[in-house]
């Protein structure tokens, strides 16, 4: 999931807050976050991971460093990915 960490009425950090508290709560698998801000800085990246997301992306964000990311990840998401075998 990639969340935007200026959204309106609720941020990505209190929206992955929650998020992190239903899992908790209810025993459900890690959500993959990815977080995506304008705001560049060591703790701007420091404050996503304390807000419990994955990783950080840098706004502007180019098609190659999406791509970087989600291969980074490939794992992650595939192994949450229900298999369209069954």
């Amino acid at each position: 999931m990639l969340v935007d960490c200026q959204m309106p009425k609720m941020d990505g950090y209190e929206l992955t807050r929650r998020i992190r508290l239903i899992e908790g709560q209810e025993q459900r698998p890690r959500t993959l976050i990815i977080a995506i801000t304008a705001n560049a800085g060591i703790e701007d990246e420091r404050r996503c991971l304390d807000a419990g997301m994955d990783d950080f992306l840098p706004k502007p964000l180019t098609r190659k460093t999406l791509e970087t990311m989600l291969l980074k990840w490939q794992v992650t998401i595939e192994s949450t990915v229900p298999s369209q075998a069954e």
